[in-house]
């Protein structure tokens, strides 16, 4: 996780963000990599028990994906952003298992457009979403009423809410640097320009 909210990163849909999350180098760490498997599987676990397949988001929920598939013992699958363009045409990639309930694993939430659209792959395919689980989300107030208006429930293992407040303790951050990243989670779109 970086912070740099006086020389903002831009996202791939254009968004200036104070903050850059990268879940991909949390894998590097056996130990790490051991404590993220351990908590995605006791929230798994104990928010959607009903789970019986778990389907990562490609490309970065798919590692994730599949340590919670191997904790949990059930099968696994990835979701691509669009079908391939050969081959099987494959969206979904590895087997549905007709009557398992999937679990929807992503590594951060951002504006959730990507994470819906995967759902929305996995439901067309005739798959029951139970819901999505994920590392970590930014925790925008759109993003949340995404969620809620398509009825998928969203479990994080932590987001921005509970990453400033110890940013600020350890001096990551400056009480007029934090004012700044409480508008960008308020108006992500326009926070910079105001």
């Amino acid at each position: 996780m970086q912070l740099s909210p006086d020389d903002p990163f831009t996202w791939t849909s254009g968004i200036r963000s104070p903050i850059y999350c990268d879940n991909r180098v949390l894998l590097s760490f056996p130990e790490i990599r051991s404590f993220i498997k351990k908590s995605l599987h006791e929230v798994a676990y104990r928010e959607f028990p009903q789970a019986g397949m778990i389907a990562g988001v490609a490309t970065a929920g798919i590692a994730h994906g599949t340590l919670l598939a191997d904790a949990m013992d059930v099968p696994f699958c990835y979701v691509r952003p669009e079908p391939k363009k050969h081959g099987l045409k494959n969206q979904i990639e590895g087997r549905l298992v007709p009557g398992y309930e999937v679990l929807v694993v992503e590594d951060l939430i951002s504006t959730g457009k990507s994470s819906l659209a995967a759902a929305d792959a996995l439901l067309n395919a005739g798959a029951e979403v139970c819901g999505m689980l994920a590392l970590f989300s930014y925790n925008f107030p759109e993003t949340r009423k995404r969620f809620e208006e398509r009825n998928i429930k969203l479990i994080t293992l932590t987001d921005l809410d509970h990453l400033l407040p110890v940013a600020a303790e350890k001096g990551y951050i400056e009480a007029e640097q934090m004012d700044s990243i409480s508008r960008f989670i308020e108006d992500p779109q326009g926070w910079w320009n105001s």
